[in-house]
């Protein structure tokens, strides 16, 4: 048995609820995660696991060279607490006290909408527009309209929504939330400051629109850091588990079929 484990509060549910957590993921003969940072989190409470199997489809998506920057954002996360899109929202205050031109696009939905849409009020924010869930024939043309991707997560694993934006030319300016350093590095293929400082969020994004060779040079190893989690690359690792799996069955079975041929 094969457990694919994608959340990014999984020291929080390993931590809270170990009597009943644990024991059900060791039923599971491996467990397969998407990124290095999911990889220490179980170490930390057994030594199984098989990393960076996360994986997007590239092909969907369509690279633009954005040359200059607009102050054009889009922030592409469920609106959740954990996922500090208000942190996004605060951080967009600041970016448009110095560029009244600018805009932001809030995709998603979830139980925080009332309370972001009371904090744009609060916040006399301007040209913010909540476009709710995206259905995936439309996501591309989403990330097309934008310039910058601004991601505020307070817990996250490896949000597929970064190498959705690396893929498109989209910089991206981020907070150092769970396994996001595993793929953003700063300076090389995103800005990266720390959870909760959407003062520094906003600093880092007036930053790349002030800075044409940085965010050339961001949106070129972006581009490039997308290969490692596209299927291509990622196909070989889960064939490798399963055919591993299936060579445990067979040899536990042939070890059954033995012991009762000897009672027999």
């Amino acid at each position: 048995m094969l457990l694919n484990y994608h959340s990014g509060e999984a020291d929080d549910h390993l931590t809270r609820w170990p009597v009943t957590a644990i024991p059900i993921i060791r039923l599971a003969d491996e467990i397969a995660v998407p990124s290095e940072y999911l990889v220490q989190v179980f170490a930390q409470a057994w030594s199984s696991g098989a990393g960076d199997l996360q994986h997007y489809r590239q092909e969907t998506f369509r690279f633009r060279e954005r040359r200059p920057l607009k102050p054009v954002f889009l922030s592409n996360r469920n609106l959740e607490s954990h996922y500090g899109v208000d942190r996004v929202l605060r951080a967009f205050a600041i970016i448009q006290q110095s560029l009244p031109e600018a805009s932001l696009t809030v995709a998603g939905d979830g139980s925080q909408r009332r309370a972001l849409n009371g904090l744009t009020s609060d916040l006399n924010l301007r040209q913010v527009e909540f476009s709710g869930q995206i259905d995936q024939d439309k996501v591309l043309a989403q990330y097309d309209a934008a310039d910058i991707y601004l991601n505020g997560s307070e817990i996250d694993n490896q949000p597929l929504s970064l190498l959705e934006a690396f893929a498109c030319g989209l910089p991206v300016v981020t907070t150092n939330a769970g396994g996001i350093p595993d793929i953003v590095t700063h300076e090389r293929t995103g800005l990266m400051v720390r959870c909760g400082d959407y003062k520094a969020l906003a600093r880092e994004a007036i930053r790349l629109l002030n800075d044409v060779p940085l965010a050339d040079h961001i949106t070129t190893q972006a581009l490039a850091e997308c290969q490692k989690y596209s299927w291509p690359a990622v196909r070989p690792q889960w064939q490798e588990l399963y055919e591993e799996l299936a060579a445990v069955k067979q040899k536990a079975e042939g070890s059954r079929q033995k012991a009762v041929g000897r009672r027999q």
